[in-house]
């Protein structure tokens, strides 16, 4: 009577949508119903035997293993979340109600599949914090990364990049990409021959998974990574089109997507597209009022944001900087001789020889007119500055080839230290500026050098002092 009493407890379980487990103290199965293979698509046989947190995803195993601790000391769990990895790849996720058999020594659990109503939740959750993200991201690379928590939310994105598309150029930049296997590509590359240039033509998702892997990349003729297990990729559309790709990809051993985490990540691309071009434009606004548009050097409002900091370090370590104030001297006959065309031509290689002159940690900027700063942070000796500026005058006097001109121009330099002419940015601009004046006025100035970039001997012009 008690065997079937058993059989028909056993039946009735079976016929239950949620599964029902039996776990050992090393998380073992030992009993699973019929609707693990619903939920999980392992039948009853195929789980027993497996370790629970074999099947989990990774990043659930820590909070899990503290969750079975509890159950097993006493404290029963109820409503406790976490994710498994389906036979066929996909990510299930599972509300657990478990307690202790200390009879058995054995932890009883109840696992019922709250997939869907996970993802419906994801999707109202993910869509506000991209939007907040739009707003809150201080530049673009602090954005790709919020993205990427906010689509790893989502499913599973050990592998992301996002990779933008210049429609122009046909050429593809790698702002940002985690990746376990691949290292990071180059900085741009043609779009052509590649898996985005696919998304990109087609204005479709790319879903490869283990069966259709090879068929596809044949068709398309891209080599990918032999251990590649799973790839998803989807455009990012703007109402300006194409800007770019958002890709997940597992390798072998990780999970594989499905047509539904397609439908999830397509859904949420225009929201992510829109965020990358709002703070795009963020970024475009902040470089246009920090450096100078014709030069890209850093302009006085950045320079003197740089002094502040330069300054309270130097404070703080009781060091020395120096600024070096210079100018063109002539530069308006120039200009009014040639034209502004050759003026603008003059700055810019100007404002290239004197970047060449620097280390990464100064900071060179047009202050106005043909009027550049020099900071350089961190000196040992006022001798340093000297230096600098001989290397800076050595190489502006070297002739400049512009649209067909031979120009000879020099540079007047002056020198500010601190402390010794200043405590603030103010101080030390104002006394490298009159130094630089000084020099200006303590030496004879010759006539400007011209000369046709050819063979006619009447092209030498000089311009008056």
């Amino acid at each position: 009577m008690e065997t079937k009493s058993h059989a028909l407890i056993a039946s009735f379980i079976d016929l239950l949508m949620d599964a029902v487990f039996a776990v050992d103290v090393d998380s073992r199965i030992v009993f699973a119903s019929a609707a693990c293979e619903r939920i999980f698509g392992y039948t009853s046989q195929e789980m027993v035997g497996k370790n629970m947190f074999d099947l989990m995803v990774p990043e659930d195993r820590e909070r899990t293993q503290l969750s079975a601790h509890k159950v097993m000391s006493g404290q029963p769990q109820l409503h406790f979340e976490n994710r498994y990895i389906r036979k066929d790849g996909e990510v299930v996720h599972i509300m657990w109600s478990a307690r202790w058999s200390p009879a058995d020594q054995l932890r009883i659990g109840v696992a019922r599949d709250i997939t869907e109503l996970k993802r419906a939740e994801s999707m109202q959750a993910v869509l506000y914090s991209i939007s907040e993200a739009a707003y809150a991201a201080e530049n673009l690379i602090a954005l790709f990364q919020q993205i990427h928590q906010i689509v790893g939310s989502l499913l599973p994105a050990d592998n992301f990049s996002v990779t933008l598309y210049d429609e122009e150029k046909d050429q593809l930049s790698f702002p940002y990409r985690v990746d376990e296997v691949e290292q990071m590509s180059a900085p741009s590359q043609p779009a052509a021959g590649t898996l985005f240039a696919e998304i990109i033509r087609s204005g479709r998702p790319l879903l490869l998974t283990p069966e259709t892997m090879v068929s596809r990349l044949e068709e398309l003729r891209v080599v990918v990574d032999t251990n590649l297990f799973c790839l998803l990729g989807v455009p990012l559309k703007s109402h300006k089109g194409m800007i770019g790709v958002l890709m997940v990809k597992s390798y072998l051993g990780g999970v594989c997507y499905s047509e539904k985490d397609q439908v999830l990540l397509q859904f949420v691309s225009t929201q992510i597209a829109t965020a990358i071009e709002r703070q795009q434009m963020q970024d475009r606004l902040q470089h246009m009022a920090q450096y100078d548009q014709l030069t890209a050097l850093p302009n006085r409002g950045f320079l003197c944001d740089r002094m502040k900091v330069a300054l309270a370090t130097a404070r703080r370590e009781q060091g020395q900087l120096s600024l070096l104030y210079l100018d063109l001297d002539k530069f308006k006959q120039v200009n009014d001789t040639l034209g502004h065309d050759v003026g603008d031509l003059l700055l810019q290689e100007v404002a290239k020889r004197l970047k060449h002159c620097m280390r990464e940690s100064d900071t060179v900027a047009r202050v106005g007119g043909d009027e550049f700063v020099v900071l350089l942070q961190r000196i040992s000796l006022p001798e340093q500055a000297t230096l600098v500026a001989e290397k800076i005058r050595s190489d502006l006097n070297q002739p400049y080839t512009l649209d067909g001109h031979i120009l000879n121009i020099t540079p007047s330099i002056g020198i500010a230290l601190y402390p010794e002419h200043g405590g603030d940015e103010q101080q030390l601009l104002k006394h490298a500026d009159q130094a630089m004046y000084l020099e200006k006025n303590s030496q004879h100035r010759g006539p400007i050098s011209i000369e046709k970039n050819g063979s006619d001997d009447d092209a030498h012009i000089e311009l008056p002092v």
